[in-house]
């Protein structure tokens, strides 16, 4: 296909029409053309396979490049793909100079001196102790024959020179990908190095720095990315609510509070969803800290402790959330906006975060959901004890009284804004008869 006003089209004719009326087409038909059969002209000599007669294949190297390109950005492994690239023009860069060895040796004779090459029966053998020689000079490992012409010395010189090139080219090559593969894993995991060293720094190491070690070691080898956003930033927001819903979307709607919602709340809250592992023993929330975030655990079996810090009560396992009732305002609760449990991870737990302003727009768009979040906080506050039903008809009571009110200041004030427009247009007119006499006294003075 071909991109035409930024629409890919796959019309196999549209596409066949443009690539022959593109510059690319003559290039192609030339490079496919059977010149080695020109070897059958009389007067050329009759030898199969002569190097010379097929080169305008090498009019296909841009080609081979863009399909380079094209694999590398599209296949799931580019630095794999970079470092089997490297490995082939390594072993091609050989090849060719095993050949012009070979064809040095065939003019100056072969085995004729220790340098050239031996006049073995076995043409493979010919070409392995070439490949051989070659390998030996371009990687400088040294111990070839001695060269006893002014032709081989040269050749040698020249051999060295491309090694000193292609070695610094090659380290160059690989410590990229060295660079990328650190930059890759950096851009996913974040790194331990930076905290324990500011931990020995301080003076803090010992079995924290362990507890880091850890937790760091756990999400590599686990594959958690809480690092993922940065990843997906780049991307339009469509699609990037498209990756996230199809990375997220099934843990999401396991979730008992998002049963029966609607499709696109669930599309707007997974955008928002900051994924965070803790770690065993670490407390997720404490009682009486203010609330900021809710979760939804994915992954991993948390407790809930009684005020004492030690009395286990429950455990919440997968598909559970927490957090909520801080996070709404139900009229009535008595905790406010303050934690009414201590959550502590039992081992290393996967959770979603969303925090109170994220949570807050989306059910501003969407109050059915709202009503629905908030009748499940409502219940869950009068199992705990915590629902004040006095403070609540009182909040209601007040939140009436106040719309009334609202809504008589709205009428007084569309009354107002109807007085003003009448008094405006009667000025307007006052206006008009004004200027009209003004003019026709004018004319009368004229």
């Amino acid at each position: 296909g071909f991109l035409e006003d930024g629409i890919l089209v796959r019309d196999a004719r549209r596409t066949r029409r443009r690539y022959l009326g593109s510059w690319s087409f003559p290039w192609d038909v030339v490079a496919v053309l059977p010149t080695e059969l020109l070897c059958l002209l009389p007067g050329v000599p009759r030898v199969p396979g002569v190097p010379a007669a097929r080169a305008n294949r090498c009019l296909r190297v841009p080609r081979l490049f863009e399909a380079f390109d094209r694999c590398e950005t599209r296949t799931g492994w580019p630095n794999a793909f970079r470092m089997a690239k490297l490995m082939l023009y390594l072993l091609l860069g050989i090849h060719w100079h095993a050949c012009l060895y070979f064809a040095l040796s065939a003019r100056l004779g072969l085995g004729t001196d220790p340098w050239v090459c031996p006049s073995f029966p076995r043409l493979l053998r010919r070409y392995l102790h070439s490949f051989y020689i070659s390998t030996l000079v371009l990687a400088m490992v040294g111990d070839t024959p001695a060269a006893q012409r002014e032709e081989e010395l040269l050749f040698l010189t020249a051999g060295f020179l491309l090694a000193v090139l292609g070695f610094a080219t090659i380290t160059g090559s690989i410590s990229t990908v060295i660079v990328n593969l650190s930059s890759a894993a950096s851009a996913l995991y974040p790194e331990a190095g930076p905290v324990r060293r500011y931990l020995r720094a301080r003076g803090a190491g010992g079995r924290l720095a362990a507890r880091v070690a850890r937790w760091h070691q756990h999400l590599r080898a686990q594959r958690k990315l809480p690092a993922e956003w940065r990843v997906l930033q780049h991307l339009p927001r469509g699609l990037r609510a498209e990756v996230a819903a199809s990375v997220h979307l099934a843990a999401l709607q396991r979730v008992g509070l998002f049963r029966g919602w609607e499709r696109g709340v669930l599309r707007q809250l997974v955008l928002r969803l900051r994924p965070q592992v803790f770690g065993p023993g670490e407390f997720v929330c404490r009682r009486g800290d203010v609330g900021r975030e809710m979760y939804f655990i994915r992954e991993g079996r948390l407790a809930v402790l009684a005020a004492d810090g030690v009395t286990q009560l429950a455990v919440l396992g997968e598909g559970l959330y927490f957090g909520e009732i801080s996070l709404i305002n139900i009229k009535g609760n008595m905790a406010g906006n303050r934690r009414t449990a201590n959550i502590l991870s039992i081992g290393y737990s996967d959770l979603f975060c969303l925090g109170k302003e994220d949570l807050a727009e989306v059910l501003a768009e969407f109050p059915s959901a709202r009503a629905a979040m908030e009748a499940k906080g409502r219940e869950l506050l009068l199992r705990m004890g915590q629902l004040d039903t006095g403070a609540e008809a009182a909040a209601l009571a007040a939140e009436a009284e106040a719309e009334r009110r609202l809504r008589g200041l709205e009428a007084a004030l569309e009354g107002l804004q109807t007085r003003a427009a009448r008094l405006l247009a009667q000025l307007e007119a006052s206006a008009l008869r004004m200027a009209l006499r003004v003019r026709r006294l004018e004319g009368r003075l004229q």
